[in-house]
C-alpha cells in the first residue's frame, strides 16, 4: 500500500488512511531532520544558524539551542547575527522569537508582527500572500499536523488556519488525511514530506521483512517449544499442551521421558503420561526399531490419530508367527497370557514377533510401561498349586515388556479421512510445531510425501489468513510458511543481547534445529555431529558451538576455539552434568585428538572436571 500512488491509494481505501501504514520510527527520524534536531541537521556557527532560521522560520532561544551542535553558544550566535543585521528579535504569541532578517516583512504582513528598528528597507518591502508562505514553510518543516497546531503556533484563529491550508491543498502543495500513527482525526502534510515519509516507512517495512540469519532459529525454536520455561501448573494438563504439537513425531521411546518432557515441564513425573495412556486419551505407535533394545514411537491423542495418520515405520515383518499374532488381536485387545494361549509357539518366539509388529507400527499397548522395560522376557516359574501364593507369574506372564493390553493400530486409523483433510491437518500441525515451516524442517520430521505433500494445504491456509508465506530464514529455501505470531517473535530475535544466552539441548530434541532444518557448521573434525539421542549440543545465542557425543566420551568444537565462548560452553556442560546425580561423563577426545593438551582442557579443569586414567571426568550431583 505504501508503494501505491496517492490517488490510487485514495481510490482503494476511500481516503488517505495511512495511519496504520506509516512507521512511527521513520516519522520521528524524518521530523528530527526537518526540524534540525538530528545530529546531521544541527547548525554550527553563525552561518549555519542563519540558514536554519531561513528554513524553519521563527524560533525561541531555547528552540535554537536545541538545534545547535554547541547548545551553549545559542546566545552568542544570535547576538552575532543581530549585530550583522541577519537576524531580528520579534514578539509573537506573547514570547520573544528570532527570525531571519529577510523574513521581517513576511511576518509583519502575514501575522502583524512589529519589525524592530534599524533593518534595511529591502527587508521591509510588502510581501504578497505572506501568511500563505509562512503556512507553506511550516508544512515543509513538519510532519503531519492538525490545523489547531498551526493556529496555536502563529496565534491565528482556527478558521484562518483552515482557510490557508485548504487553499494550499487545492494547489497540490498539501494533502489531508489520517496520517500520524496514534493520532485522531485528519492531519495536514506537505506533499513532498508525505512522499519522503512513505519512502522511509516502506524502507523500514522492507527491512523488517528481510530474512533473518539461521542462528535466529536456534534462539527462536527452544522458546517456541517452551524449553526450560516454568509452567504455571505442571501436571497432566501441562503434558497435554506439550504433546499436542508433537503428535505424529517419531522419537526414541526413552527420549520422550528423558529429554523432551522434562525440558518442557519442570519436575516431570512419569505418572502423568501413565495417567493419559491408562485413560486411553493418549496412544503410542511404533515407528521403527533402533537396534535390539528399542525403537522410535509416535504419540497421538486418540481423537486425532485417524486424522493425522500413522507415522513412517519399518516394513511389515516376515515369519511364521506374524499372521497368528495378528489374528489373535483381530478380535480386540488382549493381554499377554491371552495371546500365548491363542498362538501355538514358545513364549520367546511370540515375544519377538509381537515386538517386531510393534516397531512396524501394527501393534500398540494401552500402557507406556512396556516401552520403559528392558526388551527381555522373564523366565517362567512354576507354582506348587493352582491357588498357591503368587510370587511370580508362570509362562512369562505380564511383566515389564509384556504388561498391559495389546491391540492392532489399524483400529486407531480405521476412520480414514479424505486425503485433503489429512494433509490440511498435517500442515496445521507443522505450523504449531515449528512456527516457521521450511522444506528442511518437513524432511527432518519424516512427514510422508515431504514438503511437496503439504505445500498446497499450507498455501490454502495462507489464503485463509491462517499463516504467512515469505522468505523468513535466509538460506533455507524461498517457500516458507509461518504463523503470524511466530514471524514477529522470530524478527524480535534478529539481534542478540550483549550477554550471550547459553543453552544445552539434546541433539535430537525437536527444539534443536541443527542437523534438520539447518545444516551443522562445517568443521575439520574426524566425525561430524549428528542428531543422536543422548548427545548434547551447546547453543550460544542460537548458534551451535560445542557437541558432546552420546556416552560423553568425545567432544566436537563447532566453532574455532576461543577463550570467551569455550569458558561459557564448558561451564554449561558442567552444569548439565551436575543437574543429575546419575550422569557421569569421561571425556577422552576433543575433535578426534586426546583431551589432554586440547584447547578445552584448561576450561574443563576450571569447571570441576578432574584428570582420570582415561580422560577428564565429572560426576553429577
Amino acid at each position: 500500500a505504501l508503494s501505491l500512488d496517492r490517488d490510487l491509494l485514495r481510490e482503494l481505501l476511500g481516503q488517505d488512511e495511512l495511519r496504520d501504514l506509516i512507521d512511527a520510527a521513520a516519522l520521528e527520524t524524518l521530523e528530527a531532520d526537518l526540524q534540525g534536531r538530528s545530529e546531521r541537521a544541527r547548525a554550527k556557527g553563525p552561518d549555519g544558524l542563519h540558514d536554519l532560521l531561513r528554513r524553519l522560520g521563527d524560533l525561541t532561544l531555547a528552540e535554537i539551542a536545541d538545534r545547535l551542535v554547541e547548545p551553549g553558544r545559542a546566545t552568542e550566535l544570535v547576538s552575532t547575527l543581530r549585530d550583522e543585521r541577519r537576524a531580528a528579535l520579534v514578539r509573537l504569541c506573547g514570547e520573544e522569537r528570532w527570525i531571519a532578517a529577510e523574513d521581517t516583512g513576511r511576518y509583519r504582513d502575514g501575522l502583524g508582527v512589529m519589525p524592530p528598528a534599524g533593518l534595511p528597507d529591502v527587508f521591509l518591502e510588502a510581501v504578497p500572500d505572506a501568511l500563505r508562505s509562512l503556512v507553506a514553510r511550516y508544512a515543509r518543516t513538519n510532519g503531519p499536523f492538525p490545523a489547531q497546531q498551526l493556529a496555536t503556533r502563529f496565534d491565528i484563529t482556527l478558521d484562518a488556519a483552515i482557510a490557508q491550508l485548504t487553499d494550499l491543498e487545492a494547489s497540490g502543495a498539501l494533502v489531508r488525511g489520517e496520517l500520524r500513527p496514534g493520532g485522531s482525526g485528519r492531519e495536514w502534510c506537505d506533499a513532498e514530506v508525505l512522499r519522503r515519509l512513505r519512502r522511509a516507512s516502506l524502507a523500514a517495512a522492507r527491512k523488517e521483512v528481510e530474512p533473518v540469519d539461521p542462528d535466529a532459529l536456534g534462539r527462536f525454536l527452544p522458546a517456541w517449544h517452551r524449553v526450560d520455561r516454568q509452567h504455571q501448573s505442571p501436571g497432566v494438563d501441562a503434558l497435554r499442551e506439550i504433546i499436542t504439537p508433537l503428535q505424529g513425531l517419531a522419537l526414541p521411546a526413552a527420549q520422550w521421558e528423558q529429554e523432551v518432557f522434562p525440558r518442557r515441564i519442570g519436575g516431570y513425573s512419569a505418572s502423568w503420561l501413565d495417567t493419559l495412556a491408562g485413560a486411553g486419551e493418549v496412544v503410542w505407535v511404533g515407528a521403527g526399531a533402533m537396534g535390539r533394545d528399542g525403537g522410535r514411537v509416535a504419540l497421538y491423542f486418540r481423537d486425532d490419530a485417524a486424522l493425522l495418520g500413522p507415522p513412517p515405520s519399518d516394513a511389515p515383518p516376515d515369519g511364521e508367527l506374524v499372521d497368528p499374532v495378528r489374528e489373535a488381536l483381530r478380535g480386540g485387545a488382549g493381554f499377554w497370557d491371552e495371546i500365548l494361549e491363542t498362538v501355538a509357539a514358545t513364549p520367546q518366539d511370540v515375544f519377538t514377533t509381537l515386538w517386531s509388529l510393534v516397531w512396524a507400527g501394527e501393534v500398540t499397548n494401552d500402557l507406556w510401561m512396556p516401552l520403559r522395560a528392558p526388551r527381555t522376557l522373564p523366565k517362567p516359574r512354576s507354582r506348587p498349586s493352582r491357588f498357591g501364593r503368587r510370587t511370580a507369574r508362570g509362562s512369562g506372564a505380564a511383566h515389564g515388556a509384556t504388561a498391559g493390553r495389546w491391540s492392532l493400530t489399524q483400529r486407531l486409523f480405521a476412520r480414514a479421512p479424505s486425503t485433503d483433510d489429512r494433509l490440511r491437518a498435517q500442515a496445521e500441525l507443522l505450523l504449531e510445531r515449528h512456527g516457521v515451516v521450511t522444506r528442511a524442517a518437513v524432511l527432518g520430521d519424516g512427514v510422508p510425501g515431504g514438503f511437496a505433500g503439504v505445500y498446497r494445504p499450507l498455501a490454502e491456509l495462507e489464503t485463509l489468513g491462517r499463516c504467512r508465506r515469505g522468505y523468513f530464514l535466509a538460506g533455507l529455501g524461498g517457500a516458507q510458511f509461518a504463523l503470524p505470531g511466530a514471524v514477529e517473535r522470530l524478527r524480535d530475535l534478529r539481534d542478540v543481547d550483549a550477554d550471550p544466552v547459553v543453552v544445552v539441548l539434546g541433539a535430537a530434541d525437536p527444539a534443536q534445529p541443527y542437523g534438520a532444518a539447518v545444516a551443522w557448521p562445517k568443521r575439520s573434525a574426524a566425525r561430524g555431529p549428528s542428531r543422536t539421542f543422548g548427545a548434547q549440543v551447546v547453543l550460544m545465542d542460537g548458534a551451535p558451538v560445542l557437541y558432546l557425543e552420546r556416552g560423553g566420551k568425545s567432544m566436537l568444537t563447532l566453532r574455532e576455539p576461543e577463550p570467551a565462548w569455550c569458558q561459557l560452553a564448558v561451564a554449561a556442560i558442567a552444569n548439565w552434568v551436575n543437574a543429575d546425580r546419575r550422569r557421569r561423563v569421561t571425556i577422552e577426545r576433543v575433535d578426534g585428538a586426546s583431551v589432554f593438551g586440547s584447547p578445552l582442557e584448561p576450561f574443563l579443569l576450571a569447571n570441576g572436571f578432574f584428570s582420570g586414567l582415561r580422560g577428564m571426568e565429572l560426576r553429577g550431583g
